[in-house]
């Protein structure tokens, strides 16, 4: 039986993904406004954020909620966090791209504890808890047991206009292009870390994500069996946005090429 905090994060973005597919159904038809160069949001973002603000809020009250679209909305109780991107992959549907997800986290003083990451399209829910393993609705998930670079497929997140270091990413994915079989780019983080916890992917990195794009992702990778961390290692992502998944046998080989590719934010 799943925990009864998946439970929640289920329903809520379960609930929220009904308008969320409709809305895609009709996506000449969205009302959009530009949040920035090439970053858009439309009315769907909005309208699936209140609907799991709602839904999450009336399981749990005294927890907090930090969302892509209204920013820290509830404060709570300080202790929990609901971390939620309401439909990531926005510039995806709005160009009729089938491939979004919602995203849900929980994080408890500070750690990512649960997470859910739903693709509404394909009834697709990955999900886990602290020490509870993760899962593919009820199939449990491991990560990839790919040793060898050159065997491996890797994700990423390209910097867009506006937005990134342009410099600093293309040379570390020219490094990446000459030592595995494949990179590809889906833009949705949050299902590129789902995909790595599933197999799908043996690896992923990415410059500059926030909170929303990555909360519930960390914990499916680490559920799964796999090693997620900022380029240095470390536990910074939330805060660094800079991040690195795979499995024990192929992050060090990532970090490292990582490492010895960048060359430093432009103009260090």
């Amino acid at each position: 039986m799943r925990p009864a905090i998946i439970n929640v994060m289920d329903r809520a973005a379960r609930r929220a993904s009904r308008n969320l597919l409709r809305d895609f159904g009709e996506v000449e038809q969205l009302q959009v406004s530009r949040k920035g160069a090439a970053d858009f949001v439309s009315a769907a973002d909005i309208r699936a954020e209140e609907k799991l603000r709602e839904e999450l809020v009336r399981a749990r009250p005294d927890f907090g909620f930090l969302g892509e679209e209204g920013g820290a909305t509830v404060a709570g109780d300080g202790i929990h966090r609901w971390i939620v991107d309401p439909l990531d992959g926005t510039t995806n549907f709005l160009h009729g791209l089938p491939h979004f997800a919602i995203s849900i986290g929980l994080e408890r003083q500070g750690e990512i504890i649960a997470g859910v990451v739903y693709e509404p399209l394909r009834d697709e829910l990955y999900w886990a808890e602290r020490n509870g393993g993760a899962w593919l609705n009820d199939r449990r998930l491991r990560v990839s047991a790919r040793s060898h670079l050159p065997d491996s497929v890797i994700a990423t997140g390209i910097p867009f206009l506006g937005a990134g270091d342009h410099r600093r990413y293309l040379a570390t994915l020219e490094a990446m292009m000459k030592e595995v079989a494949g990179i590809r780019r889906f833009g949705v983080a949050s299902l590129d870390l789902a995909y790595v916890a599933a197999g799908r992917f043996d690896g992923f990195w990415e410059y500059g994500l926030k909170p929303w794009d990555i909360a519930a992702g960390i914990i499916i990778v680490r559920e799964a069996g796999g090693f997620i961390s900022d380029f240095d290692g470390g536990n910074t992502m939330m805060t660094s946005g800079n991040v690195l998944a795979a499995n024990d046998q192929l992050h060090r080989p990532l970090q490292k090429l990582i490492k010895d590719a960048d060359p430093g934010p432009t103009g260090s």
